[in-house]
């Protein structure tokens, strides 16, 4: 690939794997304006498909971002006909090496030798997956965070033979999508987010295998405490805080201690048991088995929504890429030929 200018949103995107993720990227596509051609082999596609980008399309609708042009949304019958004349490929087939590889010399032989080759992985190495490519210079992750069409982070990691100028490239198409792309410059497994998300997963784990606490209290600890305050100020914005006007070194002086003291298992996981996942997977029902996965993805996206709004008000955090999106739909739209 040669130098890179300046990167204009995409016409046509390609989507490659339409479960919860691949969906949901293919819905944010098209309410920028893109077309996405979406491929999966399921039989529930078009359906799955579609109902994601009608949630979608109603929480934009609740954001007051109305796109100046809706892309169209075309469920292809191959890898060939998805990657036709597209100039981002986006795979998000489940998290096995072999099939990604499997999808990637699929992708590679019908792919324009101009598109970009992003694969949503949660953590697999892009040194890993591009090892058997081709043209493994225009291959990297482009990890997002559920629900695509909502949460704007994107985790974008580069592999031992990925250019520079397609981590560049990649980061400037994703902005086009009202994203924030998060460079993640060392290869490591899991990234960034993931390896944040493990530590609490693990804790969790232990909590309920322990019996010290359900899963919805767990979940209430942090929805109704310290889950507050990540939404719009992350950790140690938080604890700089917290450390007063002393700030970030108080804080640690204060609380740097408690390290060394016998709290977590973060190093141990609990064995995963028939026990251990039933207590989890009933506890889990009684919870919220009472609801439909589209209904808790409803009132999810309602909460998200009112929460991006808030911080759109305030200018802060993620609130900012709400404001630079509705800017965006206000002031431009791809243009169509005649």
């Amino acid at each position: 690939m040669g130098p890179v200018a300046e990167i204009s949103q995409p016409e046509r995107v390609a989507i490659i794997g339409a479960g919860v993720i691949g969906a949901a990227w293919a819905a944010r596509w098209i309410l920028c304006g893109s077309d996405a051609l979406v491929y999966d082999p399921g039989p529930e596609t078009e359906r799955i498909v579609t109902e994601v980008a009608e949630n979608a399309r109603h929480s934009w609708e609740r954001m007051g971002l109305a796109p100046v042009r809706e892309g169209s949304l075309t469920i292809t019958k191959s890898i060939e006909e998805a990657t036709d004349e597209v100039s981002l490929i986006q795979e998000s087939v489940p998290e096995s090496v072999n099939l990604k590889k499997q999808v990637l010399e699929q992708i590679e032989k019908s792919a324009p030798e101009s598109a970009l080759i992003a694969s949503s992985t949660s953590g697999l190495l892009p040194s890993e997956l591009q090892e058997e490519m081709r043209c493994p210079e225009r291959f990297l992750v482009g990890h997002p965070f559920n629900p695509v069409y909502l949460l704007p982070m994107v985790e974008v990691v580069g592999g031992k033979r990925t250019s520079a100028d397609s981590v560049s490239s990649a980061i400037q198409l994703y902005e086009t999508a009202g994203m924030k792309p998060l460079e993640v410059r060392v290869e490591i497994d899991a990234f960034i987010a993931d390896r944040l998300l493990e530590a609490v997963w693990r804790e969790a784990l232990w909590l309920v295998n322990d019996g010290v606490a359900t899963t919805e209290e767990i979940d209430d600890a942090i929805r109704f405490g310290f889950g507050l305050r990540w939404a719009q100020m992350g950790l140690f914005e938080n604890y700089r805080i917290a450390g007063g006007e002393g700030g970030m070194k108080h804080f640690i002086q204060q609380f740097g201690p408690s390290l060394d003291w016998p709290w977590s298992k973060l190093t141990n996981t609990p064995d995963l048991s028939d026990q251990l996942v039933e207590r989890i997977s009933s506890q889990s029902d009684r919870q919220s088995g009472h609801l439909t996965v589209r209904e808790l993805e409803r009132i999810r996206d309602n909460n998200l929504v009112d929460i991006l709004l808030a911080l759109e008000g305030n200018s802060w955090g993620a609130g900012e890429t709400v404001s630079g999106l509705r800017d965006k739909l206000r002031g431009s739209a791809i243009p169509q030929e005649k």
